[in-house]
């Protein structure tokens, strides 16, 4: 088993001395709480019902098994995620039977397209109950399996540990996951012997982590023949813990590297040879070099529509390496010409010895000319952002003064939506679980309760949620568990009244024709009561909670208001950012488009010129 996610082990089953501990009588309630205990989850995310309920009463009596009662399932989920992603753990939630167990559906899927560790624990109705739709029965097991790795129902309280076992195992090691073990009330109340380790039974269940020599020598050898390489680095990296084995290489090869979304951290953003992320809202020079190169290195990238945009146009010059744990990514979305399988951290301390290999050999890529033109790329059309003529607050730059001020180490996580990308582009990731976000399923409302997780696995650190005014209004109840938790969190809701993503298409693609996505008001502003008003009001919604909180707009504030923020670590921070509502985020490629058509700022096109489509 290989060590899956930044720099720190899974805690994998093992028994706490010698040999397996004599057996317990208890009841399979008591049997889930020890397992839980023996496998190392020391943080549950969660909420009582009915069906999990029995799971709860000696929860209560745990010392080695921390409980945080959120407001709303999906916080938990979320919670879950954060927690798994700033620790390098398996995060956990626990729900009660029906809509408890539903709504961990959002951020299950969530888990599943990001590869997040996470295991979902429910209560289910009685056994004899299942299937005559029980009061709050919901079959999720049915409803989960397209968006776990594996998942159980559990009817028997004897197979308890054994299923706790094997789901940490199974959403800690290949590509990491979501799991759900669904667990019957009668099976929970049940009296059984708890004795760990289990006996785990897996059958079939055997990620490849080594990857194949001759594919790892295939691969050397084309990088040091290529003259426009790009490594493209996905979110697998930083699940690897391969981050010190990819600098490595780079610095051994001088190749560019781009990293992904989900990536950001995984290599430095100030190292010389990081050309920014790619994709749909990437850096010019990001998106052009993989239009161009002649040859892409995808190391725990999937080739997903957001980086490729049209994918029959998508880097027609260029031959393909592709590594990945799962070998159902390569050859998904675009044939490998070398397909590599196994974990990141294997593959890219193999392929650095191959390089060195074909170094001593006189086999070195000139890429000389390549750094030419990406130079003149990354000179000609850097990120970068307008202040707003009217004198308000910028986005961008509330964003980028967060990202300076904050303290070395600090996460950021971020929801979905405009304040998403700028959060990518202005704040610096130079390590690796600094930087949180929803990628595959995109879902707003994920920020708040991801920073509480995050900072309730890393409380020494400073965490940041970047949130937009639309996203926050979906999960803000979490910060009432943070302020009642001792989770002190600090929220920066960019608010620009909208939901700015969906705005900024309709402004660019249905003529300014703005249906139901202005948020401060209702349609032709009906309520005269509200007329003129803040509805919400950030700023008290946020001091009902229990939060410390302060709104800035004005733009020689700014600075004065992040370090009022920054100084508060007795409870959470929200702070209403009141920023200009038509910025925009660019570069861009439409939706559909060839990368081709990247389009650096509104109606600017970058001109390329003619010599690098030899």
């Amino acid at each position: 088993m290989t060590e899956q996610a930044t720099g720190a082990h899974h805690p994998q089953p093992r028994p706490r001395s010698g040999g397996q501990s004599a057996p317990e009588h208890v009841t399979g309630a008591q049997s889930l709480i020890r397992s839980l205990e023996e496998v190392g989850a020391d943080t549950v995310f969660g909420i009582p019902g009915g069906c999990i309920l029995p799971a709860y009463d000696p929860l209560m009596d745990s010392t080695r098994v921390r409980h945080v009662l959120v407001r709303h399932e999906q916080g938990a989920g979320h919670a879950a995620e954060g927690y798994a992603l700033a620790t390098g753990k398996v995060g956990v939630c626990m729900a009660t039977s029906g809509p408890g167990a539903t709504n961990l559906v959002t951020p299950i899927a969530d888990a599943h397209m990001d590869s997040v560790p996470l295991v979902a624990i429910t209560g289910q109705v009685a056994s004899k109950a299942i299937g005559t739709d029980a009061f709050q029965e919901a079959d999720i097991v049915g409803i989960t399996m397209p968006i776990t790795k594996h998942n159980w129902l559990v009817t028997d309280a004897d197979d308890i540990p054994r299923v706790i076992a094997q789901a940490f195992h199974v959403a800690s090691t290949g590509r990491p996951g979501p799991v759900l073990v669904d667990i019957a009330k009668d099976a929970l109340q049940a009296r059984t012997t708890f004795s760990w380790p289990p006996v785990m039974d897996l059958p079939g269940y055997r990620p490849v982590t080594k990857p194949h020599a001759k594919q790892i020598r295939e691969a050397a050898k084309l990088i040091t023949a290529a003259k426009r390489p790009v490594l493209y680095v996905g979110g697998g990296v930083l699940k690897a813990g391969a981050t010190a084995e990819l600098k490595v290489l780079a610095e051994l090869t001088g190749a560019p590297v781009t990293t992904t979304l989900m990536a950001l951290g995984a290599f430095p953003d100030t190292h010389p040879q990081h050309l920014g992320m790619p994709g749909m809202h990437g850096s010019v020079a990001a998106v052009t070099a993989l239009q161009k190169a002649d040859l892409i290195v995808a190391l725990g990238a999937r080739f997903d529509d957001r980086v490729t945009g049209k994918l029959d146009s998508f880097a027609p010059h260029a031959k393909i390496v592709h590594a990945d744990i799962d070998p159902a990514e390569i050859g998904k979305n675009r044939a490998a010409d070398v397909p590599i399988v196994g974990d990141a951290r294997e593959v890219i301390a193999d392929l650095v010895q191959a390089v060195q290999k074909e170094h001593s050999e006189g086999q070195r890529g000139d890429y000389t000319a390549w750094w030419k033109d990406l130079d003149r790329w990354r000179e000609t059309y850097p990120l970068g952002y307008d202040q707003p003529e009217d004198g308000s607050l910028s986005p961008q730059a509330v964003i980028e003064r967060i990202g300076q001020l904050a303290p070395e180490d600090t996460i950021f996580t971020a929801g979905v939506g405009q304040h998403q990308m700028w959060a990518a582009h202005f704040v610096q990731y130079d390590k690796p679980a600094t930087w949180l976000n929803s990628g595959g399923a995109g879902t707003m409302g994920y920020a708040v309760p991801a920073a509480m997780g995050a900072k309730a696995g890393a409380p020494s650190k400073t965490v940041w949620a970047i949130d937009g005014d639309g996203c926050f209004q979906m999960t803000n109840q979490e910060l009432t568990t943070c302020a009642l938790n001792n989770i002190p969190i600090k929220v920066a809701i960019i608010n620009n009244g909208a939901l700015g993503m969906v705005r900024q298409w309709q402004t660019l693609f249905y003529n300014q024709r703005y249906s139901n996505t202005v948020l401060h008001s209702g349609p032709d502003d009906v309520n005269p009561a509200a007329r003129g008003t803040r509805v919400p009001d950030f700023v008290k919604l946020a001091e009902a909670m229990g939060c410390y909180a302060i709104r800035c707009e004005d733009p020689a504030d700014l600075d004065k208001v992040i370090e009022e923020a920054n100084a508060v670590n007795d409870r959470p921070v929200v702070v209403d950012f009141v920023v200009h509502e038509d910025a925009m985020v660019w570069p861009m490629v439409a939706a559909g488009t060839s990368n081709d058509e990247i389009m650096a700022a509104r109606d600017v096109r970058p001109d390329f010129g003619d010599n690098e489509d030899d």
